[in-house]
């Protein structure tokens, strides 16, 4: 990196953590700081988008859309579906209870003891989430500088826990304006200049028919394969059932649309999300496939990941992935020329060359599994799975000065934003759910400082997680399965809070511990694919609380036959 990629990338966080304790000085009371209640609409929404953008949105989408192509969008598809239902259930009730999280409703319709539970499922996935979210660019600063990943974790929460520990929600609110526009900013210049680096006779949507041709634009899958983790099925039911979740029963979403001044300004600002959320992820999947279509043009390692490449130089299995670098070169330079061929070739010529393109694309997806056991011979300890270093290796290796810095501070700006709103609701939900429930009379100042150590606690423990954390599939992924395990059931426990009036709290507590543990035992063992744990968890809980409930009212209906005979 060169000095001014250091200036925009240190005066890019150093901005927001000053910004965000400047503009929220002077606070004073509990609800200020963990409520706001000035947001209007537009930044509501820019809220609830820079949320869920975390850094792996920014850094393992593309990667995803590299390997996999733009299939991935239809996760998405149930979104806007969920945004309506929440506009019209969700927000007016939380707004008419006043509440400072979505637990507190759960006690005045069940009772304590659900709140707590519920709350807790909330505390702990959203707290190993919170870890992986700042564990993500530490991967692209370690593979920059070559730190400890350790320090790195350390140096990214600390900065995090500074404005949000100062501001509270209304300075994750504040940053989360700035960091939108440079992480949409620094999307936008990596699409530029990927179409502007394609090779002369080759235009965008020669682009696109190159990425076509290679399977990475099927956007669509119809099929019903349940093994098949996206689908078009999957993404409207599964997704729809995650979204609900996510933003209905989620207070680090809950609370970005709390702070709004009015129900219809939270309203607004979530009809904004719907709109706005399926277009962003397909361009940022977009980006993803014209790093694909840009590789075919330019030589790529067999794995992007810098510490797996030095594993194999100091091995003896250094000759033996020589030659597969040689084998891969020699598959790329052969790939180039059929996709030059295709391009200009009549349409009758074009069935045969995307026949010959495909089967180069497997040999190539054939030298890379390999390359990945010779890696894993050589140290298996060492990650193989690359797809969360191919978008950074891109921007390593192929922008100029300057935009390195804007995209690198873009990834951190992405895990800033969510890791503070992330922070702030794990301590909001510590506080007023499990705190001030069991600590009631103390005063308004108490609670205030008892919300700033809680942000503090959740801040260490999320750092200490993220030195512990590892890559899974690949990092987005890993934070919707860790969401989908505890979503279903939350989200149950709300709609028979919503719509099944008669069920009492005892059913609904018992069903949700038996629902819990079920549901990490068919992740454990693999049932389904996960995105639809969302659906099974929230069916599962909900069919198990009217079935106690109706045991016990038979139960007592038996016992007062009973009592009336003798």
């Amino acid at each position: 990196m060169h000095g001014i990629d250091w200036i925009i990338l240190i005066g890019s966080m150093l901005f927001i953590v000053v910004y965000g304790v400047w503009k929220t000085r002077g606070q004073s009371s509990v609800q200020d700081f963990l409520k706001g209640n000035d947001s209007n609409w537009f930044t509501v929404g820019l809220s609830i988008m820079a949320t869920q953008a975390s850094a792996i949105t920014f850094l393992s989408t593309p990667g995803q859309a590299f390997h996999d192509g733009m299939g991935f969008v239809q996760f998405y598809f149930g979104l806007p579906i969920a945004m309506v239902i929440i506009c019209l259930v969700f927000i007016p009730l939380y707004h008419k209870l006043n509440v400072y999280t979505a637990y507190e409703f759960l006690e005045s319709r069940f009772d304590l003891k659900t709140r707590t539970l519920t709350a807790s499922l909330f505390l702990i996935q959203r707290g190993l989430s919170a870890g992986i979210t700042i564990f993500a660019p530490s991967i692209i600063l370690s593979a920059v500088l070559g730190w400890d990943l350790t320090w790195l974790n350390i140096i990214i929460g600390s900065l995090v826990i500074i404005y949000t520990v100062s501001g509270g929600t209304k300075a994750v609110n504040v940053t989360q304006k700035q960091q939108m526009s440079i992480m949409m900013g620094g999307m936008a210049v990596a699409f530029v200049i990927l179409v502007y680096s394609l090779p002369d006779g080759i235009n965008f949507s020669n682009a696109l028919e190159i990425a076509g041709a290679s399977g990475k634009m099927d956007v669509l899958d119809f099929s019903f394969d349940f093994d098949n983790r996206y689908t078009i099925w999957s993404g409207i039911i599964g997704g729809t059932f995650l979204s609900l979740s996510y933003f209905g029963t989620d207070q680090s979403q809950v609370q970005r649309y709390l702070s709004g001044k009015s129900v219809k300004q939270s309203q607004m600002g979530m009809i904004m999300n719907g709109f706005l959320k399926v277009p962003m992820q397909f361009f940022i999947l977009l980006v993803g496939v014209m790093v694909f279509v840009f590789y075919q043009f330019n030589s790529s390692p067999l794995n992007f990941n810098p510490v797996a490449q030095k594993s194999i130089e100091n091995s003896t299995y250094f000759e033996q992935y020589s030659e597969l670098e040689n084998e891969n070169s020699e598959n790329f330079e052969a790939k180039k020329d059929l996709i030059f061929n295709y391009v200009s070739a009549e349409e009758t010529e074009k069935i045969a060359l995307k026949k010959a393109i495909i089967s180069a694309e497997n040999k190539d997806k054939e030298l890379r599994e390999e390359a990945r056991q010779i890696i894993s011979q050589a140290d298996s300890t060492v990650e193989t799975n690359d797809k969360d270093y191919v978008f950074i290796h891109f921007i390593l290796n192929h922008l100029p000065k300057g935009i390195i810095g804007l995209l690198l501070a873009m990834a951190l700006c992405a895990a800033m934003s969510s890791t503070a709103s992330e922070l702030n609701a794990l301590a909001t939900t510590t506080t007023m759910d499990l705190y001030k429930r069991n600590n009631d009379g103390e005063t308004d100042g108490h609670y205030l400082k008892a919300s700033k150590w809680f942000t503090l606690m959740w801040g260490v423990l999320a750092i200490l997680f993220a030195c512990v954390a590892d890559l899974f599939d690949n990092l987005i992924q890993l934070v919707n399965i860790i969401g989908s395990i505890f979503y279903g059931n939350v989200l149950g426990i709300f709609l028979l809070a919503f719509f099944f009036r008669f069920v009492r709290g005892n059913s609904v507590f018992i069903a949700a511990i038996i629902t819990q543990i079920i549901v990490i035992i068919g992740w454990k063992f693999d049932w389904m694919p996960y995105l639809w744990l969302n659906l099974f968890g929230c069916a599962l809980v909900i069919l198990i609380a009217l079935l106690i409930q109706f045991m016990n009212k038979n139960s007592k209906d038996s016992d007062e036959i009973e009592s009336i005979g003798n």
